[in-house]
């Protein structure tokens, strides 16, 4: 009898124990889970989605901090200079949970900089980006990330001086803008209201420049005149210059669209634009509208680039040849006696005799060399610094895209393609994709006053 109760004492105690062992292992586990999660490691990680080297007045500078374990506790952004800490932006979070995501997984925010204001001064610094998240690793401080990006604090903007600025212009008329900078910069030229246009280094100075400008044929009296430069910390200069606005009166004209032109005409348009539907008027209002549209886009895409040099010299020449239509001439579209149509005329139409040889008027890039629409085949020469030339409705095209060809070199012949009611040559001139009147072009005088006396023959 004792033997059994002493063999049911031994199996209560063992039982006993194992059940502590078990419980204690629990324990044991509980407590290695817990660490794991308090006390995780992974940092979190800091992203600047820009490219940072300068620093300004004004700038912004996009962050992008994320943490996949504990959750961010803190995010601070500030400038280092000569061992000093100046802070742009700081925020903090509360613990929301101690075994789940205590803080938020990710911060994004755009902070902005005022070097001045922060009273940092020129010169050499260190952006930084600070990060902890809820993790009790650390000496209980949390998990630490510091990003240090290396900067140069520039706070002055580039001094602007012009130099000489166009002393008249017109709707449809061209001219210079030249100017000094103090540095160099990334962006500058001149800005008239909506419109600019970049300058280009003069041949010979370190520091001058010049910018082509034009004035579209329906323009009014700008309302902002300007020289801009921007550096590479975003400092912006200026310099504002005036002008002498002169108005216009273009001429009207009157084009009767007969059916005899329109069975010629819109074949040729059927082949390149399949889409055309409805009757052959419906088919020229179309073309006249938004193929006119199309080809004008296109022609600005052509413009935007520009050789950085200037290929030219002196006058454009003109072609031998009766005027039959002239720059921003106001067209009225007539059939049957009723008006169809509105448009304005971009350029100057030359006739002489059939298929004439059509040659370069200066120096130039060949940029277009194709058929395009209402212009037919076409031929459009970039000048160097935003001046072109363009040569329309032509019967074949003797030149290649890319070739440089000099002045007087042939590059086509004459023809009526596109809207053409005629052999003859449809010229134009542009100034960074703004179409301007040949003749100012075409006169020597004009070039010699207005731009060899300034930039040098």
């Amino acid at each position: 009898m004792a033997r059994k109760n002493r063999l049911r004492r031994y199996r209560k105690t063992n039982t006993g124990k194992k059940f502590l062992l078990f419980l204690g292992i629990l324990v044991v586990i509980g407590a290695l889970a817990s660490g794991f999660i308090l006390f995780e490691t992974e940092s979190p990680r800091i992203s600047v989605n820009k490219k940072i080297t300068y620093l300004s007045s004004n700038m912004e500078v996009p962050i992008s901090v994320t943490d996949g374990k504990s959750g961010l506790s803190s995010v601070v952004v500030a400038i280092e200079q000569n061992g000093k800490e100046h802070q742009l932006y700081s925020q903090s979070f509360q613990r929301k949970a101690w075994f789940g995501q205590a803080g938020p997984r990710e911060v994004t925010s755009t902070v902005m900089v005022d070097a001045r204001k922060a009273g940092i001064k020129d010169g050499k610094a260190t952006l930084l980006v600070i990060a902890r998240d809820f993790s009790l690793n650390g000496v209980f401080k949390g998990n630490e990330t510091r990003l240090e990006i290396p900067v140069s604090v520039d706070t002055k903007p580039p001094r602007v001086a012009v130099n000489h600025a166009q002393k008249y212009i017109r709707p449809g008329g061209s001219g210079i803008v030249t100017y000094t900078l103090s540095e160099p910069v990334k962006h500058h030229g001149v800005a008239i209201d909506d419109l600019f246009f970049p300058g280009y280094p003069i041949k010979g100075s370190t520091n001058r420049y010049v910018a082509f400008i034009a004035l579209p044929w329906n323009a009014q009296q700008p309302e902002k005149t300007e020289v801009i430069a921007v550096d590479e910390a975003g400092n912006r200069g200026k310099a504002v210059f005036a002008t002498h606005f002169k108005k216009v009166v273009f001429k009207k004209d009157r084009i009767n669209i007969s059916d005899g032109f329109l069975k010629r005409k819109i074949p040729e348009f059927e082949v390149y634009y399949p889409e055309l539907t409805g009757s052959l008027l419906e088919k020229y209002i179309y073309i006249n509208n938004e193929v006119r549209r199309q080809n004008s886009d296109t022609i600005k895409k052509v413009c935007q680039q520009t050789e950085p040099e200037r290929l030219w010299h002196d006058r454009f020449i003109r072609m031998p040849g009766a005027g039959r239509a002239g720059f921003a001439d106001q067209r009225t579209y007539y059939y049957k006696g009723q008006v169809i149509d509105h448009q304005t005329h971009l350029g100057v139409d030359i006739a002489s005799t059939a298929r004439v040889g059509i040659k370069a008027a200066n120096r130039g890039k060949v940029v277009f060399a194709d058929y395009l629409g209402i212009y037919g085949n076409m031929v459009i020469l970039d000048h160097g610094q935003g001046v072109f030339s363009l040569y329309a409705h032509l019967s074949s095209i003797d030149t290649d895209l890319g070739a440089v060809v000099e002045k007087n070199q042939l590059i086509a012949h004459s023809g009526a393609t596109g809207m053409a009611g005629g052999d003859h040559l449809h010229f134009s001139m542009l100034v960074h994709g703004i179409f301007v009147s040949p003749k100012e072009w075409w006169d020597q005088h004009w070039i010699d006053v207005n731009i060899n006396s300034v930039l040098g023959k």
